[in-house]
């Protein structure tokens, strides 16, 4: 059946204010059910973990339940989700644990594609120990990441591979269960940031090749919580940091301090969200999650063509990337604006794109593109429409104009 653009619209508050919002890679807007979720949380009666309390088992079921969703959202198991504040943060907890084990000369291999939050954590944690970093290069005309190239840069030293499922800056969808072959072959860890990558369709850890996967809910509709996924028996192997009376077990030797329980209930309600966008899904909540998210997806990449075909045949924008499979995001730049300048013009329209580099900081270094501010970012998720796309490409037509006059 089509998707119900009508319907999942209203599930949203804030979009009856009138903007058009094309910044979900920078965090969507929060459904109804997610907002109800976390203030009846905090409404209720709440006590930290404890099982001799009412409210206190209010709290481990909280914190279960959002396991559970996460796990369901993602093809793992509640047992291995480790929930944070954010994607930076479980990985630099991550980087730590994993680069105490580091000798000089063993090596990572991270990717001038990815946000810098799965950089930068390796690269930090890899100069502490004495390891060597190597970088995987994109295509500079097509934005693509080859994954060929893989063979040379993984050898019998690589420790880690960190590399994007979804470029948060172009869209580029890396061939990551490839890239994970090789690694594995070799005996390398793979950790995938599917920050950007998981709120545009299905996804499987097991499939994906990861051994950790980590998403941020406030890019799928839920709160500013992330979570990070992995076998049980792989987050038993490690050994973070920690305080020494706080709890041992998996996952819990990973979540330092104690959790937001508001905000644990509202990443399960978003969940129960992505559930519910194919209303004649069936089944237990991972096979309705994802029907659910692969009908926005078919509707996302119908309302994404439309606006890269209006980009791409505007002779004032420049558009960067294309590649093949990509998340319906795209970053461009119109002749005689600055990526900040046009973006606060499409703001005044009530038009919401970001500009400058979104963390996305090796892409726009190699691009030479960073000094100049960057590039405007516009990304389209399961409540943008077509109207709205066209309301961007006429502001962006009338911006142009002006933007032609001013320079005379």
């Amino acid at each position: 059946m089509p998707f119900d653009i009508a319907r999942t619209r209203a599930a949203y508050p804030a979009l009856a204010e009138g903007f058009a919002h094309f910044d979900g890679a920078g965090g969507t807007q929060t459904p109804r059910s997610v907002i109800d979720a976390v203030a009846d949380t905090m409404r209720a009666a709440l006590g930290n973990r404890s099982p001799a309390s009412a409210p206190g088992r209010r709290a481990l079921d909280l914190v279960t339940g959002a396991r559970t969703a996460v796990a369901d959202l993602l093809g793992a198991v509640p047992d291995g989700v480790v929930l944070g504040p954010s994607a930076t943060a479980l990985t630099y907890t991550l980087a730590r644990t994993l680069g105490d084990t580091w000798r000089p000369g063993d090596e990572v291999v991270v990717s001038r594609l990815d946000h810098d939050a799965n950089v930068r954590p390796w690269v930090q944690a890899a100069e502490a120990a004495g390891a060597t970093v190597r970088w995987a290069e994109f295509d500079p005309a097509t934005g693509e990441l080859p994954a060929g190239q893989y063979a040379d840069l993984v050898g019998a030293r690589t420790r880690l591979v960190a590399v994007t499922a979804g470029s948060n800056a172009i869209g580029t969808v890396p061939d990551v269960a490839a890239i994970a072959r090789t690694a594995h072959a070799a005996g390398a860890l793979v950790c995938v940031d599917g920050v950007h990558s998981v709120p545009h369709g299905p996804t499987d850890l097991a499939s994906s090749g990861a051994d950790f996967l980590v998403t941020s809910a406030y890019k799928w509709s839920g709160p500013h919580l992330a979570a990070m996924v992995a076998d049980p028996d792989r987050w038993a192997s490690l050994r973070p940091a920690k305080l020494i009376p706080s709890s041992d077990a998996v996952p819990d030797r990973f979540e330092a301090g104690t959790p937001s329980f508001p905000l644990l209930a509202g990443v399960t309600a978003a969940v129960d969200h992505l559930a519910g966008l194919d209303p004649a899904a069936t089944g237990d909540r991972r096979a309705r999650v994802r029907a659910g998210l692969a009908a926005a997806q078919a509707y996302e990449e119908s309302v994404f063509a439309r606006l890269l075909d209006g980009l791409t045949a505007r002779p004032a924008v420049t558009v960067y990337g294309a590649a093949v499979r990509r998340c319906p995001t795209v970053s461009f730049r119109l002749a005689g604006w600055t990526p900040a300048g046009l973006a606060a013009g499409l703001g005044a329209a009530g038009l919401c794109l970001s500009a400058g580099d979104y963390y996305a900081y090796e892409y726009f270094q190699a691009m030479g593109l960073r000094a100049g501010g960057g590039a405007v970012r516009a990304s389209v998720y399961h409540y943008n429409t077509t109207d709205e796309v066209d309301r961007l490409l006429a502001e962006l037509d009338r911006l142009a104009a002006r933007g032609e006059r001013m320079s005379r």
